[in-house]
């Protein structure tokens, strides 16, 4: 597997498939050839479905500025690797001179389907199963394994993802007024933290998380600064469980950060064994991740064993198999928003489910994601980020 760098990138929304990685695309075609007298993007499959609801197009003209630009719509053919395939063209004098075609293939990851693309792995155990057993053998917990293996210096960056998720936060806290996109959708976070002010108990702990994964939520639909985890449409769950165990349980910055470290390990085995991109296994590769890495992370913050923190990932990813991506009008609003704030609350129970049990039970993490990539590639492609089925057309 490869560093959890790789999964926890920072960038702007308000997608990491269909606007990260077609900017990063666009930049590396721009300097490549810079000779070129203007450039024609073709875009391919769900990356030419739902692109303009996700501002594919206005990420990649605005990045080959000052170059002109022709975007060519292309949804209803599907290149071989990867439904969001791409082909970026160098033309002069009216003539292509040079061609590239390159896949999104999810979390801002891109890849021309050759080895040379693939990320140098850096982990020798790539199932939760073989991780548990060195847990098991050497007495260390997940985030001990993250440290021995990238080393204390994985901690410099796990501090900056930290203050972006943080400041996405605070941001999307004193957001307010009409979300972009044409849905009249108002931002909502603020009106429930403001709310949160005058409940008690578990109603003023389930406000409080919901508006913590709206504030992140809407300031990725918003194209602001966020951080994958593991893509932009989910990027809402994980800072916002760990905001609100943060400020509500005193954890320290420095036991988020080692929970940030397992939630991230947590999302690289699913990565590396399945997917995590909405286009190829559905919302479910996408919130369902979300949840399980937030319910593990927050399960090691309360005391949980290896094996309790297995289960309540286990249990955040099992129960949102088959979950469907069907974005109203391609946007990353509907119902991604309120699917991250139900995300935060199902992982905080996952882990409460967890804590209270002896970490047995039937069905292992592995099982899950075998069965999640499966369930996915079984899913039709109405139902992947292609916003021709479900919620979509209703």
């Amino acid at each position: 597997m490869e560093s959890i760098r790789n999964l926890y990138k920072i960038g702007h929304g308000p997608s990491s498939s269909h606007t990260m990685a077609p900017q990063k695309a666009a930049q590396t075609f721009k300097e490549e050839n810079s000779y070129a007298d203007k450039f024609r993007v073709t875009l391919y499959g769900s990356l030419a479905a739902t692109g303009k609801g996700h501002l594919t197009d206005v990420a990649i003209i605005n990045t080959l500025t000052p170059y002109k630009t022709e975007i060519v719509w292309e949804p209803e053919t599907i290149l071989p690797l990867h439904t969001n395939g791409m082909k970026f063209e160098a033309i002069v004098k009216d003539k292509v001179v040079k061609e590239w075609i390159i896949y999104s293939i999810g979390g801002g990851d891109l890849s021309d389907g050759t080895p040379k693309t693939k990320p140098v792995p850096i982990y020798d155990k790539t199932t939760m199963l073989d991780i548990l057993t060195w847990c098991q053998q050497t007495g260390k917990t997940f985030w001990e394994y993250v440290e021995d293996t990238e080393g204390k210096d994985i901690y410099d960056y796990l501090e900056t993802v930290w203050r972006t998720m943080e400041e996405a936060i605070h941001r999307g806290l004193d957001g307010e007024g009409l979300l972009p996109g044409g849905l009249g959708l108002q931002r909502k976070s603020s009106m429930y933290y403001i709310k949160s002010k005058g409940y008690q108990g578990s109603m003023k702990s389930r406000a409080l998380i919901y508006s913590y994964a709206l504030a992140v939520s809407e300031e990725n639909a918003s194209g602001g600064v966020i951080v994958t985890a593991p893509t932009c449409g989910s990027c809402g769950v994980l800072p916002s469980v760990l905001y609100h165990l943060k400020m509500n349980h005193d954890f320290s910055d420095r036991k988020i950060v080692r929970a940030l470290a397992t939630a991230g390990l947590i999302g690289n085995i699913v990565k590396h064994n399945a997917s995590v991109s909405g286009a190829e296994v559905g919302c479910q590769g996408e919130i369902g991740v979300a949840c399980s890495m937030a319910a593990g992370a927050a399960c090691q913050l309360f005391g949980g064993s290896p094996q309790q923190v297995e289960y309540a990932a286990e249990m955040g990813l099992e129960h949102h198999l088959g979950l469907t991506c069907d974005p109203i009008c391609g946007l990353v609003q509907v119902p991604c928003i309120e699917r991250n704030a139900f995300a935060a609350a199902r992982a905080l129970d996952s882990c409460s489910y967890a804590m209270l049990s002896d970490g047995k039970h039937l069905i292992n993490f592995d099982k899950v994601v075998r069965t999640m990539k499966q369930t996915g590639h079984d899913l039709p492609s109405l139902y992947k980020e292609t916003s021709m089925g479900g919620l979509a057309v209703e």
